[in-house]
């Protein structure tokens, strides 16, 4: 595991096209585009309450969807606290691709019994072009002992509680967010080098979009 900090690493992964970056940049800066810019990699630090008394610095990883760059992914698990990964629900692929995501978190860190990992079905707000069904998502998360939540970034549903509740999940801490968090968010460009089971559910979105 990484050395405790005031650093918490949160490292979020997907496919390209899943709404990754979204996700982040409308927790950081509570915006939404509409446009698809591929990312290499990004990094966004807020401040946040940790151990009640005190303040750490949430590093938020958003990394690139493509699978050219195995050292900056091995190099981002093995420094992450905490993983997000992200598919979206009208692409039945975009799930399957994260299957060597896990492999490698698995690999790196051992055992996932003490590490905060959220799978997260993102576009529930695009009920027509849904291809997976939250249950399916469900029990992809227990197969990967992990928790699973529905969003949409676009609609600004369940995003905050997705970081809230990954930051819940490490049982080393005591964090939470705070309400003015949006206005203390930074980001940083890097350019490439060379607990188990789901969680008790929440109120439905139009009866698609869940917090599991």
């Amino acid at each position: 595991m990484p050395e405790q900090s005031n650093d918490y690493r949160v490292v979020v992964f997907g496919a390209g096209g899943v709404g990754k970056s979204s996700l982040v940049l409308r927790f950081v800066k509570g915006t939404f585009r509409e446009s698809y810019i591929p990312t290499v990699e990004d990094t966004y630090r807020q401040v946040i309450t940790c151990n009640k008394n005190s303040i750490c610095t949430l590093q938020i990883t958003d990394t690139t969807g493509s699978h050219q760059f195995p050292a900056m992914q091995r190099l981002n698990i093995s420094k992450g606290h905490a993983f997000i990964m992200v598919y979206s629900i009208t692409s039945r692929q975009s799930l399957e691709e994260l299957k060597p995501t896990w492999e490698i978190i698995r690999e790196i860190k051992g055992s996932l019994d003490n590490v905060p990992l959220m799978l997260v079905g993102n576009k529930c707000d695009e009920t027509e072009a849904r291809e997976l069904t939250a249950k399916e998502g469900e029990e992809q998360a227990r197969r990967w002992s992990s928790h699973f939540m529905e969003t949409s970034a676009k609609t600004n549903y369940n995003v905050k509680e997705l970081f809230q509740e990954l930051l819940s999940l490490d049982k080393n801490r005591a964090m939470s967010l705070q309400p003015d968090s949006k206005n203390k968010a930074s980001r940083s460009a890097s350019a490439p080098p060379g607990t188990s089971g789901a969680g008790p559910s929440s109120e439905k979105l139009k009866d698609k979009c869940r917090l599991m």
